[in-house]
């Protein structure tokens, strides 16, 4: 496959994900990345003895079957140590109840679901059955939306009768099942199910596809689970680039790409990149996978170097996700009033919700006996950037003391006993990840915009791709991971050949 050049724009964990099974199967592939280093918001970075996750702190997928366990034995590669989360989450509401645990058996969260949500287990039926309907479905690696007769024929090939139940919800949200299962006045019910879909749609119940909250509100239970990687969330990141290594690919880091022009008369796309020494560079491609944000494509391209009118005017229509604030501490463990291990959710006065990821220890993230704490919020892109400097530095310290402020309290943490403190803003992840005014996430997941009615990978223009956490099935390492599994089999199936993951 060595005539075909593959160009891949963006490091993260989907551009490694399609640059290791492209490489895998003998295209020449360039990966080419921003930043000094690949992983993007899964990656970390270093402050003195302690190693911060950047954005992602728990990963699915690499349970026996899962899309992650999946990649790795198809590339014939050890996928990275980890541990089930057991529980996955705590969730305290604030009012004054027991926190809920997230726990990873099964009868374990049904009688914890009893306790703190009674009656309402109709609902959480009904959410298992679609659940075990969509994970069905997902295995079985369907195309969506479809946009031509191959892609139909991967979507038909996917669909089994159980999954009828789920075309029935497809354009339903989580509250609709709430009300149809006579739930809908249970607040605390709801309030606990906003602040969970939330971390992965970005909306609320009422906006979240029935069908994507099915999921995702039952990730943390066998035989799925969420995990907890040793080292760093960067062993998933350096791992798949091992393997793209490994297979001829090659990274680029500290090459920005400024501008991709379509497919000339030699049937080659011009990506045009910035490189370290502010050099311009032109390389070129007979395909082009991109993985940032798809709103990127509207700064990269235009009408004269191939953006199509109607795609462009779609584009534009896309909603903007939002941003986040993430606190990155350091403290002794004898400093906590528990010995508080693993990811928090609560709630908070200014920031609606916090959520917390703290090291165990041994994890390699601090010096034994010492802790790392994450703590992060969504926060409006729009607000941050519309500071200038002097109010933005005055507006970052006000978050930042407002967010240790709820960590000593909620922790009893004396506030002298920190170590270290630092916050980051949408300005600082637009720096680190070149997402467009530092926006984290893809398209919230409603439904109107998940699965069938969502972003094709397949765009109108010829030999240009999408993957992502905009692209079915969304957020997370496993759904960009599952988005990239399925652009590549597209895009092979341009060149007659076929990519089979056995599940």
């Amino acid at each position: 496959m060595s005539d075909q050049k593959i160009i891949v724009v963006g490091g993260g964990i989907a551009g490694l994900t399609a640059g290791a099974l492209l490489a895998h199967e003998g295209f020449d592939v360039t990966l080419l990345e921003a930043h000094a280093q690949a992983g993007g918001c899964a990656g970390t970075f270093r402050r003195g003895p302690y190693v911060f996750d950047v954005g992602a702190t728990q990963v699915a997928g690499l349970e026996k079957g899962g899309i992650h366990e999946r990649i790795f034995r198809h590339l014939d590669w050890p996928q990275p140590k980890a541990k089930i989360l057991d529980p996955a989450c705590i969730v305290d509401l604030g009012d004054g109840k027991k926190p809920i645990h997230l726990w990873y058996q099964p009868e374990k969260w049904e009688k914890e679901r009893k306790e703190q949500f009674p009656g309402s287990e109709m609902f959480w039926s009904l959410m298992n059955q679609l659940h075990k309907s969509n994970w069905l479905f997902a295995n079985n690696d369907p195309v969506l939306p479809a946009q031509n007769l191959w892609d139909f024929q991967q979507l038909i090939k996917a669909t089994r009768p159980g999954n009828f139940l789920s075309a029935l919800f497809s354009r339903s949200s989580v509250a609709d099942l709430l009300w149809l299962c006579s739930c809908s006045k249970d607040l605390r019910l709801r309030k606990f199910l906003d602040l969970q879909v939330k971390l992965y749609s970005q909306e609320t119940i009422e906006n979240t596809a029935a069908l994507y909250g099915a999921t995702v509100l039952q990730m943390a239970q066998a035989p799925l689970g969420l995990w907890h990687l040793n080292s760093s969330m960067q062993e998933l990141s350096n791992n798949l680039l091992s393997c793209f290594c490994r297979d001829g690919g090659r990274l680029l880091t500290r090459h920005k790409v400024v501008g991709l022009v379509a497919r000339d008369k030699k049937k080659l796309w011009n990506v045009n990149v910035i490189n370290h020494k502010s050099a311009s560079l032109q390389f070129e491609a007979t395909d082009v996978i991109c993985t940032l944000p798809p709103q990127s494509l509207l700064d990269l391209m235009s009408e004269k170097t191939g953006l199509l009118k109607n795609y462009r005017i779609r584009l534009e229509k896309l909603s903007e996700p939002s941003g986040a604030i993430v606190f990155y501490g350091a403290i002794n463990r004898n400093a906590l009033a528990s010995d508080y291990s693993g990811h928090f959710q609560l709630i908070d006065e200014k920031f609606d919700s916090l959520f917390l990821s703290i090291s165990q220890d041994g994890d390699g993230r601090a010096p034994l006996g010492q802790a790392t704490i994450i703590a992060s919020a969504f926060t409006d892109v729009d607000f941050w950037a519309s500071l200038n400097e002097i109010n933005y530095a005055q507006q970052k310290k006000i978050a930042l003391d407002a967010i240790v402020t709820t960590l000593n309290l909620q922790l009893s943490i004396d506030s002298q006993k920190w170590l270290h403190k630092e916050l980051a803003t949408p300005k600082s992840f637009a720096k680190w990840t070149g997402r467009p005014r530092g926006i984290v996430g893809g398209l919230g997941q409603t439904p109107t915009t998940f699965g069938p009615f969502g972003l094709s990978s397949r765009t109108p223009i010829k030999g240009l791709w999408l993957c992502g956490d905009s692209i079915y099935p969304g957020e997370g390492t496993a759904g960009v991971s599952q988005s990239s599994l399925m652009v590549c089999r597209q895009l092979l199936s341009e060149y007659g050949l076929r990519l089979h993951l056995m599940n």
